[in-house]
């Protein structure tokens, strides 16, 4: 065990020497100028404005794989979000990968937080056994990829099937996610409190909810780290200029992973930002989308 858990999180040290060289870090400015193709369709799963996603297919017959891209921004929407995440979506639907590109109500809109933005999400993920039939998705081959904030949505996302039974967020059955991969996610609400305050100026209360008698542990069905095992691979991909969520970050929730006995690996992007993480455009992309694509089976 302990030779895995060493090869593991050494990943990202050995990731390839495919990056940066002479390429200038992204910036948030660079991120919230990123866009991409318009969807093959809209499709809404509430009557909210955020409640929708956006189906990206690929020309020709299929059965195609899937990958649902989950997008950041420090659960607000301050910060952009699906719309950049097209970005990624125009460069993977050109490879044959259809791509369910997830938006969703964030703590600082109605009906957001707590238990609105996991109960989105999970719509969202279910929404795609109705969607599979009529536009040809293979969702036994499919990827959970979500960035910073969607990182952690990501992640729970995977692991819904350890929700308590006793929690709005239960469902009886999740869409099954055979691999997730955080980029420069930030998922373990408990023990990342002050990195997730330093970061995105969130509060513990905004992203799980207020303590009561009822609902003790504000964690146990909102934090991925606290619902381990989930029975999932998880692939955490941190830029080595990261400040947000650092490569530390990662490594700590892949020896917890390990430890509770699931599948976990660590990779850095040399010479990426946070940003470069979920850009078609930067160098960091050449290992994000074999990862992606490795998680595919392609």
């Amino acid at each position: 065990m302990l030779k895995r858990m060493g090869r593991t999180l050494l990943a990202a040290a050995i990731a390839g020497n495919a990056g940066a060289a002479g390429a200038a870090p992204m910036t948030l400015q660079d991120y919230l100028a990123l866009n991409g193709p318009a969807p093959s369709r809209h499709v809404a799963y509430g009557a909210a404005p955020s409640q929708f996603a956006e189906l990206f297919q690929p020309a020709g017959d299929g059965p195609f794989p899937v990958a649902v891209i989950i997008h950041g921004g420090c659960w607000t929407k301050e910060f952009g979000g699906i719309t950049q995440m097209r970005n990624m979506a125009g460069a993977l639907v050109k490879e044959g990968i259809a791509v369910w590109n997830v938006e969703y109500r964030r703590y600082d809109e109605e009906g957001g937080g707590y238990p609105g933005m996991y109960q989105d999400v999970a719509t969202a993920m279910d929404r795609l056994r109705a969607l599979a039939p009529e536009h040809k998705l293979a969702l036994s081959r499919l990827v959970l990829v979500g960035h910073s904030a969607g990182g952690h949505l990501a992640q729970w996302a995977g692991a819904r099937s350890r929700v308590p039974r006793d929690s709005p967020l239960y469902v009886a059955d999740p869409l099954p996610v055979p691999t997730v991969i955080s980029l420069g996610g930030l998922a373990d609400l408990r023990n990342e409190a002050a990195l997730i305050k330093s970061s995105c100026d969130r509060d513990t209360a905004q992203l799980a909810g207020v303590a009561s008698a009822e609902r003790p542990d504000v964690f146990a069905d909102t934090s991925p780290a606290e619902m381990l095992p989930a029975g999932v691979r998880t692939v955490l991909i941190h830029g080595e200029l990261d400040t947000i969520a650092p490569l530390r970050a990662g490594q700590d929730y892949a020896r917890r992973a390990i430890a509770a006995g699931d599948a976990a690996e660590v990779v850095l992007l040399p010479g990426g930002s946070h940003y470069d993480e979920v850009a078609a455009g930067s160098p960091s992309w050449r290992i994000v989308s074999a990862q992606i694509r490795k998680a595919l089976g392609l």
